[in-house]
């Protein structure tokens, strides 16, 4: 029986690595948003417009891991390691069909998307080829984004995160060379993340494929789990299998939906937005980029949470899941709490760092200072959403989630909006996030995520394993 001390020491360890690689990622946006945002507002608005959209389709991408790598979780919860290569040989299939299928939508919506959103001629040109540009390289972010899920779900944070933390040191490189020395602007902007991007895919892929004991379908030698059978006359096959492709479907499609309506309600924001004009869409694009130096340490906690959780439910100890899942939302909400203190502090010089205009610094840091107010709940929204998606509790989450952004913020959004402005925006968004963080909350000690689905998966593979 593990002590509270060695949990949370577990939890930690688990989480550093991954809140550096959110960290280094966010600094890296911050440093690419900083390098656009001194071109002038009207860059800076061209990314900011289509940005939400950009969101959307690697949120579709994401879910798509997700349904794959949590499989693979509580696979090796329950030390079945062939079958989690199992899953792994097919995951990669899938997913990079559902990437090229997202390319080909973004590339057909590229040159019409900036006037759908509202855009004006002066930046829609910028938008189209920035938003086309990172459609294309969004392969590579499936394939990174779903090997780093896989090494995660195995324990391994710290070669995703150590990748991660390269691409962002990359990309800022890249983007140096391709926006300045090229003179490339918004375009050398998409081409230095894409050939970042590419890069840790790479690296990635072999990490996971050729180096992992868990997981390396092409590593030499005896791997965890191998019997003398191992893997005999499938280790080739990469061919889709029902059963998996049901799973990943049953798990991804509720994250797929909801990442579809959440990306959607953000479109309506930015419709909201953009009539307020180039200032506004500028200081709100800079904004959302300083907040986001506050909720990536929730995320890397929420990463913890997933593999913490999914391997836990794999393993059937019910009682050590839910100690894990609490602990990780109380740290997350300590972590964002005093992160949202430092951001209302420090809201005019992060704003200032982002763009030397005087108009865009004054309403972004309004935002700022509003939004900090509700990074508790929104850090209890973010890691309970970890938690769940660990236990494959994905359906319930999601619905409470699109109503809260559709019910709460956008409506709150199209009223506030019209009196105070951009403010008004943020203001709606804080009580959602608010909102949000309150319902996950009574979720998680109803404990309702523990029940169904995830339970019953497992008894079936125990089952199987005991007729093999």
């Amino acid at each position: 029986m593990m002590t509270q001390g060695e949990k949370l020491r577990l939890i930690v360890s688990l989480s550093i690595p991954s809140i550096l690689a959110q960290i280094s990622a966010t600094v890296m946006f911050f440093i690419d948003a900083s390098m656009v945002g001194h071109l002038g507002a009207r860059a800076t608005a061209a990314i900011g417009l289509v940005e939400t959209t950009s969101w959307l389709m690697g949120g579709l991408g994401m879910a798509a891991n997700m349904g794959f790598s949590v499989q693979v979780a509580h696979a090796i919860g329950a030390n079945d390691f062939q079958r989690a290569r199992r899953v792994l040989r097919q995951s990669m299939v899938c997913c990079l069909l559902w990437s090229v299928t997202i390319t080909l939508a973004a590339l057909s919506i590229s040159i019409p998307l900036p006037f759908w959103l509202g855009g004006s001629e002066e930046i829609a040109h910028d938008a189209s080829l920035y938003f086309a540009l990172i459609g294309v390289f969004g392969i590579f972010f499936q394939m990174e984004g779903l090997a780093g899920s896989m090494l995660k779900c195995s324990g391994n944070m710290k070669i995703p995160s150590m990748l991660n933390i390269g691409m962002c040191v990359m990309d800022v490189c890249f983007n140096y060379v391709f926006i300045y020395v090229m003179q490339l602007g918004v375009m050398g902007a998409a081409l230095g993340t894409g050939v970042a991007e590419l890069i840790t895919a790479a690296l990635m892929l072999y990490f996971l494929l050729w180096r992992s004991d868990m997981l390396g379908i092409f590593k030499g030698g005896q791997r965890q789990g191998d019997t003398p059978q191992a893997d005999e006359n499938t280790w080739q096959s990469f061919k889709p299998k029902a059963d998996v492709v049901a799973n990943a479907f049953k798990i991804g499609a509720p994250m797929g939906l909801q990442h579809l309506l959440m990306g959607g309600a953000q479109i309506v924001s930015t419709l909201i937005v953009a009539p307020l004009g180039t200032i506004a869409i500028a200081a709100h694009s800079l904004a959302i980029t300083v907040e986001s130096l506050c909720y990536m340490p929730g995320y890397g906690i929420s990463e913890a949470a997933t593999t913490l959780i999914g391997q836990g439910i794999g393993a059937s100890q019910r009682l050590l899941t839910r100690s894990f899942a609490r602990m990780t939302v109380g740290l997350g909400m300590l972590v964002m709490t005093l992160m949202g203190v430092m951001m209302w502090v420090f809201a005019p010089e992060l704003m200032s760092l982002m763009t030397p205009v005087a108009d865009i610094i004054l309403v972004g840091t309004d935002c700022l200072r509003i939004e900090a107010f509700a990074e508790p709940m929104f850090a209890a929204a973010i890691v309970c959403n970890g938690v769940f998606v660990g236990a494959g509790d994905t359906l319930r989450p999601a619905i409470m989630s699109l109503c809260s952004m559709w019910g709460v913020r956008l409506t709150l959004a199209a009223l506030l909006s019209v009196s105070y402005g951009l403010p008004g925006v943020w203001t709606a968004m804080a009580i959602e996030l608010t909102f949000r963080g309150g319902i996950f909350l009574i979720r998680l000690f109803h404990e309702g995520w523990m029940k169904g689905r995830n339970e019953e998966w497992h008894k079936k593979q125990c089952s199987q394993r005991t007729n093999r």
